[in-house]
């Protein structure tokens, strides 16, 4: 389901088991966000006579860059954006950044957010929008935040995640939160479980199943929703994140 954004189109591709990446586009041209795989991304480009001008990497991770390196074999000028820390484990990578630096793709301008916990160098790409323009923000948050979760703390501790979190928190309740995995169901089963009395919880998980009934993703979600039915992002402390982290992990469904 293609998504609007002032004069761009969002489109997502699921692709492996649980994995949506997500392809913006502006007249004939196309930026990339995670590539897990590259066939299905050269394909719908293709498909539509599109030019991949750039990738935006948000986490060394496998299942995130794995498509990246065969997508510039097709359209070797385009540039990959991602975290200049990380240099050594996106060695691919052309256009180094840091925390709260802008970019600019196809006349819009980006600001890089970091957000350790899931990964040391974890970064965020955040689309300013405009209230007054009724243009919703657009946040490209990989696997720190999820529909209901948030990534697993591989490198990072419960305080990491807490303090990224809180940032993310902090963007405007209308901002478009564009995961990169289709976790939704699964992380409101969990919840629900915690907190089996809550109403928004209840209501957000019967919403989700009926689109997942008719085959449909339940991305994006936006940040409205996540403060009500996300569990992390409601946690008061750091402990209390690390405690609920740990549950989920154990958590059979």
């Amino acid at each position: 389901m293609e998504r609007k954004y002032k004069d761009f189109i969002i489109h997502p591709i699921p692709v492996l088991k649980d994995n949506i990446i997500w392809i913006w586009v502006k007249g004939d041209k196309a930026v990339v966000v995670d590539p897990a795989i590259s066939k299905p991304v050269i394909e719908w480009l293709n498909n539509r006579n599109l030019k991949l001008i750039s990738v935006l990497q948000t986490h060394h991770h496998d299942d995130h860059i794995g498509g990246t390196q065969e997508l510039l074999k097709t359209w070797p000028k385009s540039s990959v954006i991602a975290a200049k820390a990380d240099i050594g484990r996106i060695p691919f990578q052309t256009q180094s950044v840091i925390d709260n630096e802008t970019v600019h793709l196809l006349e819009q301008e980006i600001k890089v957010i970091e957000v350790p916990g899931h990964t040391r160098y974890h970064i965020c790409y955040y689309l300013p929008g405009s209230l007054d323009l009724k243009i919703n923000p657009v946040l490209f948050c990989g696997d720190t935040l999820f529909s209901g979760g948030c990534g697993r703390l591989f490198e990072g501790s419960a305080l990491d995640m807490f303090n990224s979190l809180r940032k993310i928190k902090n963007l405007p309740e209308y901002t478009k939160i564009y995961c990169a995995h289709e976790y939704t169901k699964a992380n409101l089963e969990w919840a629900v479980q915690i907190k089996p009395e809550d109403i928004f919880i209840k209501k957000r998980l019967k919403e989700v199943c009926k689109l997942r009934s008719k085959g449909l993703i339940t991305l994006p979600t936006n940040l409205s929703i996540e403060r009500k039915t996300n569990l992390f992002i409601r946690a008061k402390t750091s402990k209390e994140l690390g405690e609920l982290r740990s549950h989920k992990d154990n958590w059979k469904g």
